[in-house]
């Protein structure tokens, strides 16, 4: 991280006093003393009917009050890059300012920023923090491509605002994806997958001597980009010989495919609606290709987070095949348990 300076925004809520312009010219002096800051100018405005704002410039940056009397309100902010910490204002100010709460903020001015997860609410706030961006930009069949080095995950996909894979506990996902697969039957002959542009469920059918993978995945920017940034994840995947890609809709590219081929199908698409309607509208296609006795595994998300996708996964795939068994694993960087479904083709 490289840090340029600090930051403190506290605001006053429940104030009852409108303070003259005096009163916030005293205090910024007296907040530039302890903090050892040099006040360089300050500009002041009275708004009619009421409120005032003022800004000290400092050599070191600057500092501001803003007031709203018919809202008992008075916002503060300090940013520095001087020594101190801007934070030494609040003891100040709680001893000048008469108030019933404070909500204060303070957070360093730097290069490492917030990523929102998708799964934020309206009232509870989750965010990755980004140390740098690697890779931003929308491929040609749409799909919008981040890679992102995260402070606690390390590189990481983003597809459409969403994360897909960190290089710190990708192996948790993949191995669970392919393990769930396997504890049901372990013939491991050939596999499809479908989908899984980041390589790693590839990468772990090699790691469990499977001699014939396919992989079918749409967007070759993807299994690019990965394979560039998160080597670990792709590499093994894509120098293989075992492992042949197929470019583009891969229920298109099925359909040439012999009947009966593959052992294990593991489908790793998006887990949203509109991949599970695509994946139920492609059912029969999938099922002509597994073997007898073989097993088809999707990811269907996070039991949790979303209870209702997970469970139209398995209405689709308990339809399909009759039975359904459900594995899960803790990921660390999705911050939750995520769930694989998978069910056997009768014999």
């Amino acid at each position: 991280m490289k840090k340029v300076g600090e930051h403190v925004t506290i605001d006053f809520l429940g104030v009852k006093q409108d303070y003259s312009s005096n009163f916030y010219t005293k205090i910024i002096y007296k907040i530039a003393k302890k903090a050892k800051v040099q006040v360089l100018n300050i500009a002041e405005y009275k708004f009619k009917p009421q409120g005032y704002t003022c800004v000290a410039l400092l050599a070191e940056s600057h500092m501001s009050f803003h007031t709203f009397p018919e809202k008992g309100m008075i916002s503060f902010d300090f940013f520095t890059c001087g020594k101190i910490s801007p934070t030494i204002a609040l003891e100040i100010i709680k001893k000048e300012i008469r108030h019933e709460r404070t909500v204060t903020r303070n957070f360093d001015r730097s290069n490492q920023g917030l990523y929102k997860d998708i799964y934020s609410t309206p009232g509870h706030k989750k965010y990755y923090v980004v140390d740098d961006v690697l890779e931003n930009f929308v491929s040609k069949v749409g799909q919008h491509i981040e890679i992102l080095k995260l402070h606690e995950f390390g590189n990481s996909l983003f597809i459409d605002g969403e994360l897909q894979v960190s290089e710190k506990d990708e192996k948790k996902y993949s191995g669970q994806f392919v393990s769930a697969a396997l504890n049901l039957s372990k013939n491991n002959s050939s596999a499809a997958i479908i989908g899984g542009g980041d390589g790693g469920v590839a990468r772990e059918c090699v790691s469990k001597g499977f001699d014939l993978i396919d992989w079918y995945e749409l967007d070759p920017e993807v299994v690019k980009v990965c394979y560039k940034h998160l080597p670990k994840t792709s590499a093994q995947a894509r120098e293989n010989n075992s492992v042949k890609c197929y470019w583009g809709d891969a229920f298109e590219s099925i359909k040439n495919v012999e009947d009966s081929k593959y052992d294990k199908i593991f489908v790793d698409l998006n887990d949203d609606q509109y991949c599970i309607d695509l994946a139920e509208k492609n059912m029969k296609g999938l099922k002509r290709i597994l073997k007898p006795g073989g097993v088809i595994t999707a990811q269907v998300g996070c039991l949790s987070k979303k209870p209702k996708q997970v469970d139209n996964w398995i209405k689709v795939l308990s339809k399909n095949f009759g039975n359904t068994k459900l594995d899960e694993i803790f990921i660390p960087s999705f911050d939750c348990r995520w769930t694989f479904a998978s069910s056997i083709m009768d014999s």
